[in-house]
């Protein structure tokens, strides 16, 4: 209980950093964060300890509502990037719509261009511990992505993702009512 006090108190005190933050949201202490007047936190979002996030650019994140988050996560973005209601992200998972060019020799690679991809997570998603979402990766409604997947494209809904690089295993087929092995590409066998 003195855990949620204390989270609390945290956020009123971070609160006024963000573009938005809905309350009863709170955060844990972060490590690093940057660009927080384009970050909007909705209702009832929790994230653990270890936050690092960032907004370069213009770029802007969005926490819609009822999310939870665990400790070290680290979210990066250049552009819009969501992340849609009641999803639960586990720790240790990185989300971005950021990649860093790499095509001119000699020139270190964090002095060249970004290179911006649409990113968003759709509502109800679970993201399992460690995975990487990289950018350019759209998620539809009720995904669920494996533990330590690298995640890069688009998945229709109600999808299970999972590996390096991650893959449809399963959709929900809402005819049959049942989770169906599918083919790599989501469609069914």
């Amino acid at each position: 209980m003195i855990y949620k006090l204390y989270w609390g108190i945290m956020a009123l005190i971070y609160a006024p950093f963000f573009k938005k933050f809905s309350f009863p949201s709170h955060i844990g202490v972060p490590i690093f964060t940057k660009g927080l007047n384009r970050v909007i936190i909705g209702k009832r979002v929790r994230i653990l300890p270890g936050l690092r996030i960032e907004t370069h650019n213009n770029g802007t994140i969005t926490f819609e509502k009822n999310i939870s988050i665990g400790q070290n996560f680290h979210i990066t973005s250049a552009d819009n990037l969501i992340i849609g209601s009641n999803t639960t992200i586990s720790g240790n998972v990185f989300i971005t719509n950021i990649d860093h060019d790499y095509q001119e020799i000699g020139k270190p690679i964090l002095d060249q261009k970004l290179i911006i991809r649409e990113t968003r997570i759709g509502s109800n998603c679970f993201i399992g511990y460690g995975a990487a979402i990289q950018a350019g990766t759209i998620l539809g409604e009720q995904c669920i992505v494996g533990a330590s997947s690298v995640v890069r494209g688009k998945f229709p809904e109600y999808s299970v993702i999972v590996g390096i690089p991650a893959k449809v295993v399963k959709r929900y087929d809402v005819v049959t009512k049942t989770w169906v092995k599918t083919n790599p590409d989501g469609t069914f066998k």
